[in-house]
């Protein structure tokens, strides 16, 4: 019998006897492939706090377009301006285990070109998972949009240590500290204009993953090239809670980083 013939009869073999099985692994691949590009559910976040380091790995070599990655060589030249439509929004903010995430109200988006992007949520990565010029930050946030066919636009902060800063120092003082808790401030509201830097016109931009299981390639990646600032004790808050949440670089593949002038 070949080994063609004893698959075929091991999978008859299961669907007659164990009909739940298909039902159980359909649900299961629909949970892994929730993205946390989503405001739904627990997938709203990564929910890695009881993985296995394996996760930050991906074992599809099929994939060419994986994210983070080490940017140096660019290609310069002009690119559409990303235009930022924030507005205050009740403070949301979950301690998911391995980061802590914000979860924005909906009427706030980003446009580039003809694209809207509507922001779900931000959240932040110790280390920086970019690296720029062989430079790494200690930390690195992530403001996560979504467009109405399902793409993503990632616009990252990178953080340097520095002055202290008033708007990390109002979402740390209502930092969960326990894993999947989820802390709503009455009266208190943020503002992710905050968190940008003066400079929002010069960027980095490429086509890119998620830097989390599913890893799914749609994201639009918008890297602003001026830092801000944070302290060292702002920093050191983070990591004494999570000590490392970012995904090591990954292979480009050849593809171009573009670098407006």
């Amino acid at each position: 019998m070949s080994i063609f013939q004893r698959l075929f009869l091991t999978i008859l073999f299961l669907s007659l006897f164990f009909p739940g099985t298909n039902n159980l692994l359909a649900r299961q691949d629909k949970q892994d492939h929730a993205s946390h590009g989503s405001n739904e559910g627990k997938h709203v976040s990564w929910h890695w706090g009881g993985r296995k380091d394996d996760c930050f790995k991906c074992n599809d070599n099929m994939r060419q377009r994986q994210s983070p990655i080490g940017i140096s060589t660019t290609e310069k030249g002009p690119l559409e301006s990303i235009n930022f439509y924030y507005y205050p929004t009740p403070l949301k903010i979950i301690n998911n285990g391995y980061t802590i995430q914000i979860k924005y109200g909906s009427g706030s988006y980003i446009t580039v070109g003809n694209t809207r992007y509507e922001l779900m949520q931000f959240h932040f990565h110790h280390p920086c998972e970019h690296i720029i010029n062989g430079q790494s930050y200690p930390m690195e946030a992530h403001l996560v949009h979504k467009a109405a066919d399902g793409k993503l636009a990632v616009v990252g902060v990178l953080m340097k240590e520095g002055k202290g800063n008033d708007f990390i120092k109002t979402l740390w003082k209502y930092f969960p500290k326990e894993g999947e808790n989820e802390v709503v401030s009455i009266g208190q509201k943020i503002d992710a204009n905050q968190l940008l830097p003066a400079n929002v016109i010069n960027y980095y931009h490429y086509s890119g993953s998620l830097t989390t299981p599913p890893y799914s390639e749609i994201v639009n990646w918008f890297i602003l090239k001026t830092p801000i600032t944070i302290s060292k004790v702002q920093a050191d808050t983070f990591k004494s809670i999570f000590k490392k949440s970012a995904r090591p670089i990954q292979p480009r593949h050849g593809r171009i980083v573009k670098e407006n002038n």
